[in-house]
């Protein structure tokens, strides 16, 4: 193992740790403001769907099926939301990627 490769670990190990210390430490109070309690419960959600239902969309490729899971996704109740953000996030990274052009009519 090289001295680089320990130095890599080492900031990965760092940044982890200062993720999840850094909330512990800055915050000691009750969040008393309920729009970042609302805000806070939302997060995990979020997340988890900005990292799969672009997955998810993207594992044909077939356009039609991915339009169809779209729909899907967004045509529950509580998880619209958090499907919408999921499915523009897969569309602008596939656009960053190019794989998507971009119509001047969109």
């Amino acid at each position: 193992m090289t001295a680089q490769m320990l130095c890599y670990i080492a900031v990965m190990a760092g940044t982890t740790y200062l993720i999840r210390a850094l909330p512990m430490l800055l915050v000691r109070r009750k969040i008393k403001s309920h729009f970042v309690q609302s805000f806070l419960y939302y997060v995990p959600y979020a997340v988890l769907a900005a990292m799969t239902v672009p997955a998810i969309l993207e594992s044909t490729a077939s356009a039609v099926s991915a339009m169809a899971g779209g729909a899907f996704i967004l045509s529950g109740r509580r998880a619209a939301a958090c499907g919408a953000g999921g499915l523009w996030g897969g569309v602008l990274r596939r656009m960053a990627a190019g794989h998507m052009a971009v119509s001047p009519g969109f």
